[in-house]
């Protein structure tokens, strides 16, 4: 056999092999899932992600005819439940559901970190846009944004607020406020959205950005908003100022929540998925429940999740290196 046949012959076991490989993963696919699916959530129970989580791994369930189970691997900013997913199989069996901030934030603020999470974690499918909102406990501090501002300038250091951690999506909201407003607190962090929010309920601190789970408090009474992180307003509190309105410009500190995979999981698994959360969210009984929470449905492909992730990266690095935030 002359040269450039044995090169021909050699391309057309490879266009075989690559075919074959083709047709195996797309058989995969359309199998794919034969056993459970486990779904970590990198946060403690009852935090935004969390909440999102359940809201999708039910409907999910019945699509896949398998059970989506949620395990909650909260601590180190989402790191520690980001790790255990990365060095998982890269089979579809096991999935992440996180704050943006995991891959966008944490490389800045943990420069030591066991895992690379733009190449250990595939994105998937992204779920919702998140708010954080302004609250306080009623009492002694003001109601309106401009004398809440007043109120921090006057006690500097004296107040604190809690957040689900350091460099968490609440926590870049905060450090945002106190930069643009020119105002200190103290900072307490948590392992999670929802002991933050305990101790404010109990006057344990005075503020938070909450990323949602406290809106049932704030229609009951128990605590008040006095703005919203975005650039919208909420359809919830159509009243409530955003803080850009309150004279914080450009004041924006929308995250996105989603869904990830160990890298190297089979892109017509990823696709399938992509597909199936894509059409849970767009649905109307996912975005009233997430609306409860005040946040938007955010459908998207893994290109465009990647992006975003991309811009929030950019944007929320450069508060980090403005402030000096590092994990905890």
């Amino acid at each position: 056999m002359n040269r450039q046949a044995g090169k021909a012959a050699l391309a057309a076991r490879w266009s075989a092999l690559a075919l074959g490989c083709a047709v195996a993963f797309g058989a995969m696919a359309q199998s794919y899932p034969t056993k459970p699916v486990k779904v970590v959530v990198n946060f403690p129970p009852g935090g935004a992600a969390d909440q999102i989580a359940r809201a999708i791994t039910g409907p999910l369930q019945e699509v896949l005819g398998q059970p989506v189970v949620v395990e909650n691997k909260g601590g180190a900013g989402g790191n520690i439940g980001g790790e255990a997913v990365a060095r998982s199989a890269p089979d579809g069996y096991t999935l992440l559901m996180s704050s943006g901030g995991m891959v966008s934030v944490n490389p800045y603020i943990y420069p030591k970190m066991s895992f690379d999470p733009i190449k250990d974690l595939a994105p998937v499918a992204a779920a919702a846009k998140v708010k954080v909102f302004l609250v306080v406990k009623p009492g002694k501090l003001p109601t309106d944004v401009k004398s809440f501002i007043d109120y921090l300038k006057a006690n500097p250091g004296k107040l604190t607020y809690g957040t689900p951690g350091n460099g968490s999506s609440p926590h870049l909201a905060a450090e945002m406020f106190q930069s643009q407003a020119g105002v200190s607190a103290v900072h307490v962090p948590y392992r999670g959205a929802a002991p933050a929010l305990v101790d404010l309920l109990a006057g344990q601190i005075d503020f938070a950005f909450d990323p949602g789970i406290a809106m049932q408090h704030v229609k009951s009474g128990k605590l008040n908003m006095l703005a919203v992180g975005s650039l919208t307003r909420s359809p919830m509190f159509p009243d409530v100022p955003t803080l850009d309105e309150a004279g914080l410009k450009g004041f924006d500190a929308d995250t996105v929540f989603g869904f990830y995979a160990p890298a190297g999981t089979p892109k017509d698994i990823v696709a399938k998925l992509n597909t199936e959360i894509n059409k849970i969210v767009s649905t109307p009984a996912f975005r009233e429940r997430l609306v409860a929470l005040g946040g938007d449905p955010a459908p998207m492909t893994p290109e465009q999740f990647h992006e975003r992730a991309e811009y929030d990266a950019k944007r929320f690095g450069a508060i980090i290196r403005d402030r000096k935030i590092v994990g905890d």
